[in-house]
């Protein structure tokens, strides 16, 4: 593995052209003015968080608020992948600690996946406006949950696929070098997910974008609730069949997809390559424009050299203190991961705390449960097999087209730049927006309401598999792609024996993530409202979102129920085993 893979500092140039370049003033410019909007974006959003809540926010839907309304989306998107992120890192890592964690910790994260979002809305919305009544900051943060529930959990599962497919050899060196936990973290756990963390950022933010209309606007009974932004300007210019302001806030978003694809993901592209496992030289990418001009920057140059390693080495020795753990170099006698009393007394309390919330919350559901009709639990029922065929249909869908393109797009490294930033565009659109055009289109049609909500669900999910297949084809290593080649083998060969073993653990995160992601997508692909009229294809998320809306909390409750308990069992019975499998045959030893 490359040295830079043991690096804490950002990667500069060596040679004598580009030090003298580190020294363009432009970029410093650059950088400054980044500085400068970025601290203004700052005040805008803590004004706007902190500013007294009104009962009815008007939104406009004149160009001019679009700036604005574009920043206040963003920030709430930064904030829950900031959230997310941290999730899947402490979770992804908890999973892989040990089998005992995983046994009590994986079925609570197919349950957090499987609560549709509109399931989130009622207790999340009305807990965080009671507990900041008089300013914004309660409704943002329930937006800012409602999107983390969203990202979060396929950055956990692939943080924990990557950790349980670390090579042993490594997992040997790391011992070898006496490494803390927190070392073993930064320098090998990191390092080995950069990947594919980097190609499920790029899907937690699409999905973001998918549902940031549900985040930003929605109903709870008789009460309304409205949050500036691109996906409410959206939400109400479609409702008003404003197409001039529609296709405003369509490019909006287009515009700020495009600025992250260009100023955040790929660079990063570039930079993940240089974390792949290989002991020969592969293809390098080109380093994005940007990158490039970041490192004619002084500033940055002076953070990297100068600022940044005495901070990490004060956040190393934090890290290890926490943990209970010494440096490597200071304690080579010490058992490295032993808990200490703290720790047990942590987890003691923390699993208390968990025990007495379940309590309280099946006695609370089951008094609710009771007092449903049995026709409720018919239509539950019913809706329950409409959704399981519809999601079964768009998965074996997705997996038909997305595996061959996705190993197309990762074997070769002149392409991923090229597709990526068209993925991410694709990815990114959100189809909710156009729903309701396309039922007015399709509902005349045999079967019109069910095509289109499998058109929507297939849009609200297909993306999970493809950018980790992507992201799996990327990370075989070159000498086994050398290997292939000089055993001259081609066709279903190649693909018996190279591609599909070395994409299968990715594959199968992406299906798990996907069929996740595909039942909270029945809530709005099943049933839309459009002009006052609402159109319901039948299914599970039908229910969800009808009794959503009329404010029917047990029925909700319910429905969210039989959701979760599917969701799980299916996990538990077929795509556990199935993880289990795959990791255990097809890992890089």
């Amino acid at each position: 593995m490359s040295k830079r893979l043991w690096s804490t500092s950002i990667p500069l140039p060596s040679n004598g052209t580009l030090r003298r370049a580190r020294t363009t003033w432009w970029a410093d410019l650059l950088v400054f003015v980044a500085l400068g909007l970025l601290l203004f974006g700052i005040v805008e959003v803590a004004a706007r968080w902190t500013a007294p809540r009104t009962e009815v926010t008007p939104i406009e839907l004149t160009p001019f608020v679009l700036p604005l309304y574009a920043l206040y989306s963003l920030a709430r998107m930064v904030v829950a992948y900031a959230l997310s992120l941290g999730f899947g890192l402490v979770y992804g890592s908890l999973l892989a600690s040990s089998r005992s964690a995983e046994r009590i910790l994986s079925p609570v994260l197919d349950i957090l996946q499987s609560i549709p979002i509109l399931s989130f809305l009622p207790g999340v919305v009305l807990a965080l406006v009671a507990l900041f009544p008089a300013r914004n900051i309660g409704l943002e943060l329930a937006a800012i949950v409602l999107i983390f529930t969203c990202q979060a959990w396929n950055l956990a599962f692939c943080f924990y696929q990557s950790q349980v497919s670390v090579p042993r050899a490594l997992r040997e060196a790391a011992s070898v070098f006496r490494l803390t936990r927190w070392q073993r973290f930064t320098r090998l756990a990191l390092p080995f997910a950069t990947i594919p963390l980097v190609w499920n950022s790029m899907m937690s933010w699409a999905n973001g974008w998918f549902f940031l209309m549900a985040s930003e606007q929605f109903a709870l009974g008789e009460q309304s609730f409205q949050l500036p932004g691109i996906g409410s300007f959206i939400a109400v210019a479609a409702e008003q069949g404003n197409l001039r302001a529609l296709g405003l806030g369509l490019l909006t978003m287009l515009v700020v997809i495009v600025g992250l694809d260009l100023l955040l993901w790929r660079p990063l592209l570039s930079w993940a390559e240089r974390f792949r496992v290989e002991d020969t030289a592969g293809t390098s990418r080109q380093p994005a424009l940007v990158s490039l001009w970041l490192q004619r920057s002084r500033l940055l140059a002076w953070l990297s050299d100068t600022a940044l390693p005495p901070v990490w080495r004060v956040l190393e020795r934090a890290m290890n203190s926490l943990l209970g753990e010494g440096t490597a170099a200071s304690t080579p006698g010490q058992q490295t991961g032993s808990p200490t009393r703290r720790a047990r007394s942590v987890r003691l309390l923390t699993f208390a705390g968990l025990g007495v919330a379940s309590v309280w919350g099946i006695g609370t559901l089951g008094q609710a449960l009771l007092r449903l009709p049995i026709d409720a639990w018919a239509e539950i029922g019913r809706g329950t097999v409409l959704s399981f065929l519809r999601v079964t249909t768009a998965l074996l869908i997705t997996v038909a087209w997305t595996v061959p393109v996705g190993v197309a797009i990762g074997m070769n490294p002149r392409w991923a730049p090229r597709v990526q930033a068209l993925l991410q565009l694709v990815a990114s659109f959100p189809a909710t927006a156009l729903f309701p055009a396309v039922v007015l289109v399709v509902i005349a049609l045999p079967g019109g309401s069910q095509l289109a909500a499998l058109l929507l669900l297939l849009l609200g999910t297909q993306w999970y598999v493809l950018f980790n297949v992507i992201a799996g084809a990327m990370a075989i290593p070159n000498e086994l792609r050398e290997a292939a080649a000089l055993a001259q083998l081609s066709g279903w060969q190649r693909w018996r024996l190279l591609i599909l073993p070395g994409i299968y653990p990715s594959l199968v995160t992406g299906l798990i993530t996907a069929a996740g992601g595909a039942w909270n997508a029945t809530i709005v692909a099943e049933y839309v409202t459009f002009q006052g009229a609402a159109y319901s294809a039948g299914g599970l998320g039908s229910v969800i979102a009808a009794s959503a809306e009329a404010g029917d909390y047990g029925l909700l409750f319910a429905a969210t129920l039989t959701m979760v308990a599917l969701v799980v069992t299916l996990n538990r019975v077929f795509w556990g085993r199935l993880y289990r499998l795959v990791s255990q045959r097809f890992r890089l030893d």
